[in-house]
């Protein structure tokens, strides 16, 4: 595959806005804030933390998204894999660092990886929300992947809630499905969804935020609730981590990435804002059956994928018995849970499962061998 500049690509084709620009519909105060962070950002690829991605070619494109793809076409003859990451930061936390590269441990077992790429949302995709972020964008790259491979179904793979929009497309299409990789990814909310769940139960209905912030929602504003809603993970694990990785030249590199990751974030659908903190996480609808997709109904109990899931009790952002009991509703699942114990470097112990050093060296072997047998 010839060399490829991903980080131009990437700009070109998702452009964010500059400074002293505003978005239509979106307050210029926070749109401000999202392009300060944006500077830090830039400001540490120029000290070196810039995130060292595989090359990639872009296999499809379409409103919302694209497809990214690691390997030429027609090349490759291992299982399919389709990463879903969560929206609102960006994708290459799965490809951070060669050593601690999740994308690169799946090439080297001869799989044959796509990556479904969210993009910088415009006003008109304002409107987007769960039909399309967790079923029509994902059929868009499950129909682009079958026309390159012939491969009908795929195995799918995601954290944090691109884990939650790859469980809800299994339920709504479990022919298209042929495994689940949930990494510490929420599936029961309401009482059992941790930190988040217990904030979005005390504030107001999503729509008055919505209204408030601007939308599309700006990426600094889910950061700042984030941060308000478990201050334990997202500060006091930064400062614990960077601690213990002064003295451990390679968990300082990976941190530091991280670190530059999390400055990395845009803005997400006004629409799927507001479902994803109403129907996920206020009423705890995917566990219930009763979460409206489009024209259907999903449910964790419609899951019949084989899954692979790790729990990350150091994450304290998604709690274990939120994956375990969602999973508990799904009858006669072929099940195999994994644990993340945690490790240093990876500044946030929720990311850990895909960019520590622990984790590439007992979890994603695990993973891997799953799949190859699938």
């Amino acid at each position: 595959m010839p060399p490829d500049d991903n980080r131009a690509e990437r700009q070109n084709k998702d452009p964010v806005p500059q400074l002293g620009q505003s978005r239509r519909g979106v307050d210029p105060v926070t749109d401000w804030m999202d392009e300060m962070r944006r500077q830090i950002g830039r400001g540490l690829d120029a000290l070196g933390l810039e995130p060292q991605e595989r090359p990639y070619r872009v296999a499809a494109e379409f409103q919302g998204a694209r497809v990214r793809a690691y390997q030429d076409q027609g090349e490759g003859r291992g299982p399919v894999l389709l990463v879903v990451p969560a929206p609102f930061k960006r994708a290459y936390i799965w490809d951070l660092l060669p050593p601690v590269s999740v994308l690169r441990r799946c090439l080297e077992q001869n799989l044959r990886v796509y990556l479904l790429e969210w993009l910088t949302p415009t006003q008109q995709e304002d409107e987007f929300g769960l039909a399309e972020y967790a079923d029509r964008l994902i059929r868009e790259a499950h129909r682009a992947i079958h026309s390159e491979t012939g491969c009908g179904a795929p195995i799918l793979a995601g954290h944090s809630l691109g884990g939650t929009f790859a469980a809800i497309f299994a339920s709504l299409h479990p022919a298209r499905v042929g495994g689940l990789v949930l990494v510490d990814a929420p599936l029961a909310f309401g009482a059992d969804g941790g930190p988040l769940a217990r904030a979005v139960a005390m504030i107001p209905h999503a729509r008055m935020i919505r209204r408030m912030a601007g939308s599309p929602i700006p990426g600094s504003v889910i950061n700042a609730l984030s941060v308000a809603a478990a201050p334990d993970a997202f500060q006091g694990q930064r400062i614990a981590d960077l601690a213990a990785s002064l003295s451990d030249p390679q968990a300082l590199a990976i941190h530091g990435r991280v670190e530059r990751w999390t400055y990395d974030e845009f803005s997400l659908p006004g629409r799927l804002f507001e479902e994803t903190l109403e129907r996920l996480y206020r009423e705890d609808q995917f566990l219930d059956g009763t979460l409206q997709v489009g024209d259907r109904q999903a449910g964790v109990a419609n899951l019949r994928s084989p899954v692979i899931a790790v729990i990350n009790p150091v994450g304290r952002i998604v709690p274990p018995r939120s994956l375990l009991k969602g999973l508990g509703a799904a009858p006669n699942l072929s099940l195999q849970v994994l644990e993340y114990q945690g490790d240093r470097g990876p500044m946030l112990q929720h990311v850990g499962p895909l960019v520590a050093r622990a984790a590439h060296e007992q979890l994603w072997p695990k993973i891997l061998d799953w799949a190859c047998k699938l």
